[in-house]
């Protein structure tokens, strides 16, 4: 497969590579050519914004959760009718799983056969920027580093202390600019919706950086070998309803894909303005429904969704989605929830749990437990606090999850949990068939 690709990787998290990143997806669209973003990692927040930019889903390249397999898959799938893809890093370019190589910008970089820009961060240096550069360069000689992107550049005479010395190509010199950055909370940056998707960043890259350079150091990449994976047609089994508003918005879209594949028609609604849909299984992901508990609390879904459960139908969820299931969710004061799982949840001003997941379900007879690993990520800012009879369908080799390295809540056909699980076939193919048999 012969698609022109571009990585945009950072010398550390904060040096602009998202503004940049967002950019240049913003120059190529407006020059009409179809753009396909992606990210490295298990980010929600980025990928929302290039997915608003592009009008293509942003995609996750994550080898600790998918395998290098499932990264070239999910890659070369998603490329299918795109003119260029850009391919966002995360961290710094080498910052890797517990100090490795694994899952970092380098190794997708690698995976891919991708050439790389690296943005640097020149603020408050000059000379020093080309000791940085030339470690960059260095320190893995089979990562191709095309050029970079001189980021927060102080003035003309300041471009000039740096650039009569750079020993690769420069593709951009961009000034300090406080009018593009994205506001931030407690999880990273808005989300598109929240903030205006960046609109002024594809500007900024068509005024300060070479962008037909940046192109044709893309098309430079060599031809790509990817597994070969069929998917098979398969016929609808199932109705899923996936919950999607400004309180639950966390998703992989290679999940959404996936639930597809295996045979189920997925609804999109909102539990905080809508009543619940006629379907039958319900997917909640994460989000911020901290930010919305007073019209979360008197929706008629979150009734509704109650009396479901107690019908039998089977419900999924994740982080967001399982303190809304939870009896109540104390945030200054307290907001009762749907009352399905067996636990209270408490919003906190500290992070809880920040990183990737593994665990092993035990098939315990659970709608959702193929037996096995699972993996994931999680990062939350509340506390949940279940029962002391509560029963769980993760045991984590890592991560914190709910409690005392348990995950995944059990009560009756419902399951909530701090990892955002990244899906298997089977976990798909399972919840689809509990969706089925609940139908019948």
């Amino acid at each position: 497969m012969m698609i022109p690709r571009i990585v945009i990787a950072g010398t550390h998290s904060g040096c602009g590579k998202t503004t940049i990143a967002s950019g240049i997806m913003g120059a190529l669209t407006a020059r009409y050519m179809t753009v396909q973003p992606f990210k490295v990692g298990p980010d929600f927040i980025d990928p929302s914004h290039h997915t608003h930019i592009c009008g293509r889903h942003s995609r996750n390249l994550d080898p600790f959760m998918m395998g290098e397999d499932g990264v070239l898959d999910s890659f070369t799938r998603a490329c299918e009718g795109a003119d260029i893809a850009v391919i966002e890093g995360v961290m710094g370019m080498f910052d890797g799983v517990d100090g490795s190589d694994l899952s970092s910008t380098a190794h997708v970089a690698r995976l891919l056969q991708a050439p790389v820009i690296l943005v640097v961060d020149a603020q408050g240096m000059s000379r020093s920027v080309h000791a940085l550069i030339k470690g960059f360069l260095e320190f893995d000689p089979t990562i191709t580093i095309a050029g970079v992107i001189v980021n927060k550049r102080g003035s003309d005479r300041h471009q000039r202390m740096i650039e009569s010395g750079l020993a690769v190509p420069s593709f951009g010199w961009i000034p300090k600019r406080e009018d593009i950055k994205v506001k931030s909370r407690h999880l990273g940056l808005l989300m598109a919706h929240e903030s205006g998707s960046m609109t002024g960043t594809g500007k900024v890259i068509e005024e300060y950086c070479d962008l037909e350079a940046i192109v044709r150091v893309a098309s430079l990449a060599s031809d790509l070998r990817a597994p070969s994976v069929h998917t098979p047609h398969v016929s609808v089994r199932a109705t899923i309803g996936v919950a999607m508003d400004p309180a639950f918005c966390f998703y992989y879209q290679d999940n959404l894909d996936r639930l597809r594949d295996c045979g189920a028609n997925l609804v999109f609604f909102s539990p905080i303005a809508d009543r619940l849909p006629v379907v039958d299984a319900v997917y909640l992901g994460g989000g911020y429904p901290e930010l919305h508990l007073p019209e979360l609390e008197s929706s008629i879904c979150t009734k509704e969704l109650k009396d479901a459960v107690d019908q039998g139908m089977p419900v999924y969820a994740e982080c967001g989605g399982l303190i809304y299931l939870s009896r109540e969710i104390f945030a200054e004061k307290t907001y009762r929830m749907c009352g399905i799982l067996p636990a209270q949840s408490d919003m906190t001003t500290k992070i809880q749990a920040l990183g990737y997941v593994r665990g092993e379900s035990a098939g315990n007879g659970s709608f959702l437990l193929p037996a096995g690993q699972i993996r994931g990520h999680e990062f939350h800012y509340s506390r949940t606090n279940p029962d002391r009879d509560a029963r769980y369908a993760f045991s984590l080799s890592r991560g914190k999850g709910i409690y005392d390295g348990n995950d995944g809540l059990i009560s009756a056909n419902a399951i909530g949990s701090y990892t955002h699980v990244y899906f298997s076939q089977k976990f798909a193919d399972l919840f689809i068939d509990a969706a089925a048999n609940f139908r019948k």
